[in-house]
């Protein structure tokens, strides 16, 4: 399989892959290859839409109420049109291909080492934007990070995802150069990660510049933490819902954990060990009251690691 030049690269999964819920080794190297290449690849059919169709109303209906939250208390991303949304910590809607997707894991697994540990799971939701409001360019590694693969965002788009409803702009390649000094803004703030103009004219300059794909529903997306993507305008008034997990390497330093009912712990135990993935969680009486209440913006969410 040859990839054409600075095109995200889509796999579609066999029939055979699903029955062993594995990807083939032919599949793994050309996943492995673009990941190193490009730092993203997506592997579509891999979710049941079955699994993802209850999760949007929910989250649908949730995202009214982020949407009315005053000023600052709306946990947006850079601007109004992109907000932070964690699914629901709701047993009814904790599906193993949606939430330890084992494809992604196997991939990670072979990406990052062994035994990757999930220490993130929220999402981002890209409202209407008349004015056609963007992000900046920027990285989710806004940090002094490793020079190595440390962490993968595993995404879950809800619906198909497109330029006209918000697909996400990808820089492919720079996550094999990335460092602190191509970032302005601190770690933390609402705006940190942003990459400099001139880090941007350069990669122009080369051609290289930025693509924007259309991703099928029931796809999963792999990207490394450190790729620049920026979210673009969604024109619809549907909002685009993609879910977010980040598993890290093991002997990655980092401290997070996620909150979930602790009515799911065997479940979830159950697919760690089918999936080899460990889930750092905390484990919480009741079926997910107040998380809306919880929710940040995804700058104020800390993935660097301890010294």
């Amino acid at each position: 399989m040859t990839a054409s030049p600075n095109t995200l690269t889509i796999l579609p999964l066999s029939p055979a892959e699903h029955s062993t819920q594995l990807l083939s080794p032919r599949s793994l190297q050309h996943a492995l290859e673009a990941l190193h290449r490009d730092g993203i690849v997506v592997l579509s059919n891999a979710v049941s839409h079955g699994s993802i169709d209850a999760l949007e109303a929910r989250m649908l209906s949730d995202v009214d109420v982020l949407r009315k939250k005053d000023g600052d208390a709306m946990p947006y991303n850079y601007n109004r049109g992109n907000v932070q949304q964690d699914p629901p910590p709701v047993v009814e809607y904790l599906k193993k291909d949606v939430f330890m997707n084992p494809f992604a894991a196997h991939l990670a697994t072979h990406y990052l080492g062994p035994t990757p540990h999930l220490r993130f799971n929220s999402g981002n939701t890209a409202l209407f934007s008349p004015e056609g409001a963007r992000q900046p360019v920027h990285t989710d590694a806004d940090f002094d990070h490793p020079k190595i693969p440390f962490a993968v965002v595993v995404n879950v788009p809800l619906v198909t995802m497109t330029p006209e409803n918000g697909s996400t702009e990808l820089w492919l390649g720079t996550h094999t150069f990335t460092t602190l000094s191509h970032q302005e803004g601190a770690h933390g703030d609402r705006a940190s990660g942003r990459i400099v103009e001139s880090g941007l004219k350069e990669r122009r300059s080369a051609g290289i510049g930025p693509i924007q794909g259309t991703i099928p529903k029931g796809s999963i997306i792999i990207r490394d933490l450190r790729l620049w993507h920026a979210g673009l305008p969604n024109h619809t008034h549907a909002p685009r819902i993609m879910l977010a997990q980040i598993l890290f390497a093991s002997w990655y330093r980092n401290k997070m954990s996620i909150t979930l009912p602790l009515a799911a712990k065997e479940m979830v135990e159950g697919w760690e060990r089918e999936t080899g993935v460990r889930v750092e969680a905390e484990w919480v009486e009741g079926d997910g009251e107040g998380y809306l209440e919880r929710a940040r913006f995804g700058n104020d969410y800390d993935f660097d690691q301890e010294a």
